[in-house]
């Protein structure tokens, strides 16, 4: 008789349970969207206390984005203006009409000019009259007290080369005065430079103070929890699993903060377009105020959370090393 083939042997216990990646990988992202949720929770906890910080944030991450964004609009309102750098010269009053637009023809033969407009002296009454509040107290004068005015544009653009031709341009009989109109563009961009570089400062210290807040509430937090981290590695709980919740409670710090401080930054912005456009209006000027972009607003949330995590990762480090069962 033949004999029957023998059964296969049962598998292991070990082998039968295999746990496949993608189930790890679902346990691992359940594990931490409960972990997450727990944390944002957990500030709810100490409500009074969570706001506090929470504000301070706020505070810290809108300061520099509201200097940005008030810069930036600085700029974009001064980039329409005519920044070519021009000489203007004043003509001596007993110099007639017919000698300056004799004088603004032979202006226009000079190689160092790239153009030439004149103004004479019944035009530049009727700009000042239509522009200025004292209209009407020029005309009790018995004549025109305005120069003639011959606004040159120089076709060398460097400091050296303008500082030469005006000190060349002030030098002729007619000419009373020659002053460069390029000063004041020189200035404002001086001051948005150091205003720029000034919120660069800024916006270094106020992180560090972010990641010092974040940082020692944490510190606070896992103080008070200390029971239950020396139970949890009592069990065997590694310091990366304890760590775990700390880090999305920065996480959640960073993130509120950061948009509690875009709306600060909005509601700033809103307090002051009044004014600003009143300040167009007066230039004649189609600028209108912008807040935050979405590509600063991103960029401020990024940042605000990235702080939050630093802040948790750094403040919970040293401290969980210290924190060891006996």
């Amino acid at each position: 008789m033949a004999a029957k083939p023998q059964d296969k042997a049962p598998r292991r216990g070990a082998e039968a349970h295999r746990v496949s990646w993608t189930d790890h990988l679902r346990g691992w992202l359940r594990h931490h969207l409960e972990v997450a949720l727990q944390a944002l929770l957990r500030l709810t906890v100490t409500p009074i206390a969570s706001l506090m910080t929470l504000a301070v944030l706020a505070i810290a991450l809108a300061l520099p984005g509201f200097m940005f964004t008030v810069v930036n609009n600085i700029q974009q309102f001064s980039s329409g203006w005519d920044t070519s750098p021009r000489i203007m010269l004043y003509l001596n009053q007993d110099v007639s009409d017919a000698r300056a637009e004799q004088l603004s023809l032979e202006l226009m033969l000079h190689d160092g000019l790239s153009g030439i407009e004149l103004i004479d002296r019944e035009q530049g009454l009727r700009e000042f009259s239509s522009y200025s509040e004292f209209s009407a107290m020029l005309s009790l004068l018995d004549s025109n007290p305005l120069p003639a005015v011959i606004l040159v544009l120089p076709a060398d653009h460097s400091a050296e080369g303008l500082q030469q031709l005006q000190h060349e341009l002030a030098g002729l009989p007619e000419v009373d005065e020659a002053t460069l109109d390029m000063e004041w563009i020189q200035r404002l961009n001086a001051y948005l430079l150091m205003a720029e570089r000034f919120s660069w400062v800024l916006s270094g210290l106020l992180a560090l103070a972010v990641l010092l807040v974040v940082g020692n509430t944490l510190r606070m937090t896992l103080e008070s929890r200390r029971d239950e981290i020396l139970v949890a590695k009592l069990v065997g709980a590694t310091d990366a699993w304890v760590r775990r919740p700390f880090l999305y409670s920065g996480f959640w710090y960073g993130l509120i903060g950061s948009l509690l401080a875009y709306v600060l930054v909005q509601v700033s912005l809103y307090l002051i377009t009044g004014p600003a456009n009143q300040l167009a209006e007066l230039y004649m000027s189609s600028f209108v105020l912008t807040g935050l972009t979405a590509k600063a607003t991103l960029i401020l949330i990024a940042t605000g959370t990235a702080l939050g995590l630093a802040g948790g990762f750094m403040s919970t480090g040293r401290h969980l090393r210290a924190i060891e069962p006996s």
